[in-house]
């Protein structure tokens, strides 16, 4: 498992968010759990108003978005099989997580 790659999500809600993208450090790989961010098809989330916040990304072509808001931890048993990684979208995906944990003010 490497940070950016995109697993299957086995969970109950695998309909709406078909994949998750680890954004866990390798620094942490000893540890038993691994922070994800959902990959949730754009179809179910309408019109995306910031797009630096929740980029969009094709899947096995399943056109999918970043949702950091639900960003979460799994048990590493509980990551689906690897699907492909995101390692060239790296900064993207960091500029949303960016957007989330940022102290800015508006």
């Amino acid at each position: 498992m490497a940070q950016f790659d995109v697993h299957r999500n086995t969970g109950k809600h695998r309909d709406a968010i078909p994949y998750v993208v680890l954004v866990q450090s390798s620094l942490y790989d000893g540890y038993r759990r691994r922070v994800v961010v959902p990959l949730v098809r754009k179809s179910t989330l309408g019109k995306i108003a910031n797009p630096r916040f929740n980029p969009a990304f094709n899947i096995k072509n399943v056109p999918v978005v970043l949702h950091p808001l639900e960003i979460v931890s799994v048990p590493n048993e509980e990551l689906g099989e690897f699907v492909e990684s995101l390692g060239h979208e790296a900064n993207r995906i960091m500029d949303a997580l960016d957007e989330l944990l940022t102290q800015a003010w508006g």
